[in-house]
Formats: structure tokens, sequence, C-alpha cells
């Protein structure tokens, strides 16, 4: 049945799905508005995560640094020079990609475990740091409150209908570029790289260049989620950025199926709306999603949504390629 469901969500028509997500906010309630805006949240991050993880194939379970970065950066601009959060959005998302080209050059030359041990000491370094409260900017445990609402001229978005709009926007329009950048010839080097990092760089790719690249652009979108995190609960505090967080985005990525976009807004509709599903049950639902990532590994470990061209397809363009320059 699992492995119907792809093909099935497949023949749903986009115009339908768009309509569909156009039409929702006049019907739902606040609440299920706030839902939907969180789920927009978590979108946008695991989009961010599966550059990292999903293109190139780098293990990174610190991501909720650079969540932070954008967050605080749009909290300290905002309260101490009264820049409007909106246009913070650019702002948190270039701070956050500079923050990680910064703190991952001098270790983008690791793989796999070592990596990935790496980015969980570089996340937890960055709470930790926000804690101890850097030149008085970060307001240690409590963190910054007093974060504007956004705005856009006159009119100010301060309900949950305006809210979700915003949130759904942006990520409507970083889909669209991640799908651009999915068939750019980045984005067939990042494909390279996850498959095959010794053949893309005899083949001619730039392998530090390029993981760089992702870096950067990943950490750049958590970024602008992290401003739009702070813009809609008006503070920003450490324990929002926990490593429980880098392993929410970690999963989404997994049960979405890596490198699919939608399969990425599945899997952060897994992860959003399951809790609220099984409120009821609240004590026991980390019981539960433990137990469905378990079973997502032993009988679908492509995801809900994989990726079409998979890794036989992107180890023959390498072929291909090698016997060009041969």
């Amino acid at each position: 049945m699992t492995s119907r469901l792809p093909l099935l969500l497949r023949r749903i028509p986009l115009p339908l799905a768009l309509l569909a997500f156009a039409a929702f906010p006049f019907a739902a309630s606040d609440y299920l508005l706030d839902v939907a805006y969180f789920f927009g949240i978590y979108t946008l991050l695991g989009l961010s995560l599966n550059v990292v993880l999903g293109e190139v194939g780098l293990y990174d379970l610190g991501h909720a640094g650079f969540y932070a970065i954008g967050a605080y950066a749009t909290a300290i601009l905002n309260t101490q020079l009264h820049i409007p959060v909106l246009i913070l959005l650019p702002v948190s998302f270039i701070a956050a990609g500079l923050f990680a080209f910064i703190v991952t050059s001098p270790i983008i030359h690791l793989r796999g475990d070592y990596l990935c041990i790496v980015t969980i000491g570089m996340g937890e370094i960055v709470r930790l740091a926000l804690i101890n409260n850097p030149l008085g900017l970060t307001g240690g445990p409590n963190g910054v409150y007093g974060i504007d609402t956004p705005t856009l001229g006159f009119l100010s978005i301060d309900t949950s209908f305006g809210y979700y709009w915003l949130v759904w926007i942006v990520v409507g329009i970083a889909v669209i570029a991640l799908r651009r950048l999915q068939r750019s010839r980045i984005g067939r080097a990042w494909n390279y790289i996850r498959e095959d990092e010794t053949a893309a760089q005899t083949s001619g790719v730039n392998v530090r260049n390029h993981k760089l690249l992702a870096f950067v652009v990943g950490a750049g979108l958590a970024g602008a989620a992290g401003c739009l995190y702070a813009s809609k609960l008006l503070v920003v505090s450490p324990e929002s950025f926990t490593f429980w967080e880098s392993c929410l985005m970690f999963s989404i990525v997994l049960i979405g199926g890596m490198g699919s976009v939608p399969g990425v807004i599945i899997g952060a509709a897994a992860v959003t709306l399951f809790p609220e599903v099984f409120r009821t049950f609240a004590s026991y639902r980390m019981v539960f999603f433990g137990v469905a990532m378990i079973l997502m590994m032993m009988f679908r470990p492509g995801g809900l949504w994989p990726r079409r061209r998979g890794g036989a397809e992107a180890r023959d363009l390498l072929e291909r390629l090698w016997r060009r320059r041969a």
C-alpha cells in the first residue's frame, strides 16, 4: 500500500492542490491557521536541510544553529534599530548564510560521521553562546522580547490569516527557486558529489566550493525561517533551538525522501500535524514517532515520496561525463 502512495499523490493536479491551499484560510479557525503556519515554518526548515542532506549527502545535525542565527538577527536588529521585520527577511538569509560560510569552511573536508559530530557541536555552541548573552545582545536564557509584527506599507500582519499567507508565499518562492536549482548545473554537481565524491572531483567538479555553497544556501533558508518564527512569536529564546530541533529537521528529510521537494513537504506535515492529530495521546507521541521512524527505515528507506532520479541514474551520468573527459 505504501508503495502506491507517491503515485496516488502525483496524480493530484497541482492547480487543485494550490486551490486547496488558497481556500483553506477562509474556512479554517485561528487555531488551524496557526498549525498551518508552523507547518510552513517546518517545511521551510526541511527544504533548507534538504539542500545539504538530500542534494549533497552531507550529515548536518546542527542545523538549528542557523535557524537561531536568523531568528536572533531579526530580533536584535528589530528591537535595537527598529528595522521592519519584512526587510530583515533577506538580512536573516544573508546573516545565516555568512555564518555558515565562516564556520563550515574549516570543516568542509570532513565526511560522514565526523562531519555529523562536528555539526552537532556547532549547533550546541550557538545555543550556549546565546544563553551566555554575548555583548548583552541576546538576553541570556530569557531571550529577546518586543519584536514588532511584520508590516507591508500601511498594512500590519498581526492575524493568523495574514501570517498564513506570509509563510506560504515564502515557502512557494523557496520551492520554485530550489526546483530550478535542482535542474541547474549546480544541482547536478551536488548530486554527483552525493553519489561519488571522488569521481565528481576527477570529472572537474569543484567539490569544496559546491559543498560550501550547499551549506550557505541551506543555512540561508533556515535563517529566513528563523525570521518568520520570530515575527510570529514576537520573542526568541535559546530553548527554541535545541538539538531536538535539528533532529526534527533531519527526520523531515528522511520521512519525505532525500532530495525530494514534495517529499519534504509531506515529511513536514507528518512531523507537525501528527502531534496535533494525536494530542489526546500527547504523553506517548514520541513513542509513536519513534516507532514510525523505525518502520520507515525498515519498509520505505527512500521516504514517502522519493526523488524520481535514483542513484543509478546519477552514476550513469558520472560515467558518461568521465568518458567524455577521457
